[in-house]
């Protein structure tokens, strides 16, 4: 029997990246996956259309996780669609970084509020929605909150704030039997990478000569992961860490 039969996941941010290969592995393992995107309708489509062709069930949902009227639709949609709510996973995120005479306003708040608030929203809708049973929240952060790289004080604030709410998460959800997890990637080839201008450059030269597995990572790296701490082989896991950074501390 596949480790998450039965089951239904809801991905934040999963139309690219590594929220794609998490609605992927969730949904090979037997989960019904709702596939939350804010605006890449086409990537999302991509991914729910390639989950079904494997024979697993999707569906994608449009929904900003920073506005909470979004969040309320996002997992109405889930109900409807398939009933309950199991598995939560926080991958929405956005990112830049700009050394700290460039930090405005804007981008603090545009940062915090995918990152952080909607990490918070989205949780607070898991929790009114998950069965008696409860279920798995699984917040992705990133090794930033801990390597602390130049430039990216905004960015890494919002991965410290992820951490530490795991932790507080863990304890005020454990009563009620939901567990929260994160998992914290070293860099990993996305399209958001790209985009970025992170791949090829000398950021990622300068990683993978730190990297004792002597690479950065990719999606499926990352996935399997969640699907570990999603499925009841963890189920005695909560308010930890996994860090996933082929070894970059």
């Amino acid at each position: 029997m596949k480790k998450l039969a039965n089951k239904v996941a809801v991905i934040t941010g999963a139309s690219k990246g590594i929220g794609a290969g998490i609605a992927k592995d969730l949904a090979a393992e037997g989960a019904a996956v709702v596939v939350n995107y804010a605006s890449s309708k086409e990537g999302a489509d991509k991914v729910v259309d390639e989950i079904v062709a494997n024979g697993g069930k999707a569906i994608a949902v449009q929904g900003d996780v920073s506005k909470a009227a979004d969040v309320e639709r996002l997992f109405d949609e889930a109900k409807k669609a398939f009933g309950g709510i199991d598995i939560l996973v926080n991958n929405a995120g956005v990112y830049k970084f700009s050394p700290i005479e460039e930090v405005t306003e804007e981008e603090f708040h545009r940062q915090f509020n995918t990152n952080v608030l909607g990490l918070l929203l989205a949780t607070r809708g898991a929790v009114k929605n998950f069965g008696e049973n409860g279920g798995s929240v699984i917040n992705i952060s990133s090794v930033v909150s801990t390597i602390t790289p130049p430039g990216s004080a905004i960015y890494t604030g919002t991965k410290g704030a992820v951490d530490s709410i795991t932790q507080v998460l863990s304890k005020e959800l454990g009563p009620k039997k939901v567990r929260v997890n994160s998992i914290n990637p070293g860099m990993v080839e996305t399209e958001g990478a790209h985009a970025a201008g992170f791949i090829g450059s000398d950021f990622q030269k300068q990683t993978e000569q730190t990297a004792p597995l002597g690479r950065i990572g990719q999606p499926d790296d990352i996935a399997p992961l969640a699907v570990f701490l999603a499925s009841d082989d963890s189920r005695w896991l909560t308010g930890e860490t996994l860090i996933a950074s082929g070894g970059v501390r």
